[in-house]
Order: C-alpha cells, then structure tokens, then sequence
C-alpha cells in the first residue's frame, strides 16, 4: 500500500480554490517566481495552468505575451511609442523606395514595347477594349 502514496493523482481546475489561484497569480506576476517554478512549488501539474490563471485573473495579455500596457511608465510609453514611430518611418521610406522602383520599371518596360511595336511593326499590347459591336453585328447578320 505505501507505492500508493507517490502514485499521480490528476487534478482539473475546480480541484484549486479561488484565493490559491489568485495567490499563485499574484506572486508569479510580481516577478518573484517563473511559471515553472510555481509549478514545483504547488504542485500544479499542467503546463498552461498559470498561464490560464494569469489570462483570467491577473495583468497577463495572452495575445501579446506582457503584462497590459497600463502597467508601463509614462516615459516608458513615450520610449515605445519614439521606437514604434522610427520602424514606421523606416518601413513607410522602403516602401516609398519600392513604389520609385516600381514605376521606374513601369515606365522602362512601357517604352521597351514602344520600341518593339515600332520597329518590329507588330501590335504587342492588347486592346483595352474588346470590340464587342462587331461580335453583336455577326449575331445580327446570321439572323
């Protein structure tokens, strides 16, 4: 009967109170002790227990990994918003890199057919319009 006693009992989420699971939140999310650490510690068995715990009852934002930026400093919120403002200036100057790019191959391309219409003589662009009055013209005379 003793190899009993270390024997694996599964638990569910109902099995913990509420005060246990805000207490584990509360000093995970001080900083003072990991995840996995709290798991040893209690004895919590699954993997995305805390993490759960954390989604439900504490400051943890599931979708960005970090505590909610209401947690953040005014300055620090300043330091982000500086640091997000130069990405996005970065990113918007390639983009505008890349559209000069674009049309000047747009242009090279479009006198490069110029060029091959005129001196092969042979039509390379497709009508914009299909002539359509002649189809319906055709239909009429077979009538």
């Amino acid at each position: 009967m003793e190899s009993f006693k270390n024997q694996y009992v599964k638990r569910s989420q109902k099995d913990y109170s509420l005060s246990f699971k805000l207490a584990v939140v509360k000093e995970v999310e001080s900083g003072s002790i990991g995840n996995r650490a709290a798991m040893r510690k209690y004895g919590i068995q699954g993997h995305g227990t805390i993490t759960e715990w954390r989604r439900k009852y504490g400051t943890f934002d599931i979708d960005n990994r970090s505590q909610y930026k209401a947690m953040q400093t005014p300055e620090q919120k300043i330091k982000e918003l500086e640091e997000k403002l130069k990405r996005l200036e970065h990113h918007n100057q390639y983009l505008e890199t890349r559209l000069t790019e674009s049309e000047d191959k747009a242009a090279i391309l479009d006198r490069l057919i110029d060029l091959a219409e005129e001196e092969y003589l042979i039509p390379v662009r497709k009508n914009s319009f299909p002539d359509q009055s002649n189809i319906s013209t055709k239909k009429q005379k077979k009538r």
